[in-house]
């Protein structure tokens, strides 16, 4: 094998290795890209309950801290999270937002009747 065949056969592994290095990075730096979301929320805008104490399960990716109506809640490792509460006779506001560890912010506002 000929030096300039060597060389383009080093360039392009050098090449290939220093494309992993970066597909691998942006993958590792997805949740510093990306922040926190708040998602798969068991309730809906708009929506009409029959009950008064209703359960709130959802996933807050990413997220360290996470408060439902200004009172912080517990989040599992994954981001799971699952609360009870009481709404009153008529119009409710369920405000949830979650906070990540570089202090991005996602916020919910559900509106509920009663």
């Amino acid at each position: 094998m000929n030096t300039s065949a060597k060389k383009i056969l080093q360039i392009i592994g050098f090449s290939i290795f220093f494309l992993f290095i970066i597909i691998y990075a942006f993958f590792r730096s997805h949740d510093l890209l990306y922040g926190v979301k708040i998602t798969n929320v068991n309730i809906t805008d708009g929506e009409k309950v029959a009950n008064n104490v209703i359960e709130i399960k959802g996933n807050a990716k990413n997220a360290v801290n996470l408060t439902l109506n200004g009172r912080e809640i517990s989040i599992s490792e994954t981001g799971d999270f699952d609360e009870t509460i009481a709404l009153l006779s008529g119009y409710n506001v369920i405000n949830i937002k979650a906070k990540d560890k570089f202090g991005y912010i996602d916020e919910k506002n559900y509106k509920l009747m009663y």
